[in-house]
């Protein structure tokens, strides 16, 4: 991810709703979510829901997939890797340690 990217991720994210979508499918996980169920959880109107579902996924940081009539949508972790990797590109001037606890605190436990 380039430093334009990376701004139009921060600025996706910037917003009150879309933050909350983005997290809300990062939850999903693999199962994401269709657009009414998203809208519904956070009491989003559909036509709201619509506009900030674009402007994440232009962002990169969300993804669709088509299902007959209506459309899911999950977090596109390439996008969310590819933004922590611009964060942490130039990190702990070569002291891969120093980073341990980021990668720690941001990996999914184990099961």
């Amino acid at each position: 991810m380039d430093k334009p990217d990376a701004l139009e991720a921060f600025a996706a994210l910037s917003q009150p709703t879309r933050l909350d979508v983005f997290r809300l499918l990062i939850k999903a996980g693999e199962a994401g979510m269709s657009a009414g169920d998203i809208g519904e959880t956070l009491g989003v109107r559909q036509n709201t829901m619509s506009a900030n579902l674009s402007i994440l996924a232009r962002s990169g940081l969300i993804r669709n997939e088509r299902e007959g009539r209506s459309i899911r949508y999950f977090a596109d972790m390439d996008g969310v890797r590819g933004l922590l990797a611009f964060l942490m590109e130039d990190c702990c001037a070569g002291r891969p340690e120093l980073c341990q606890p980021v990668i720690d605190a941001i990996a999914c436990p184990r099961s």
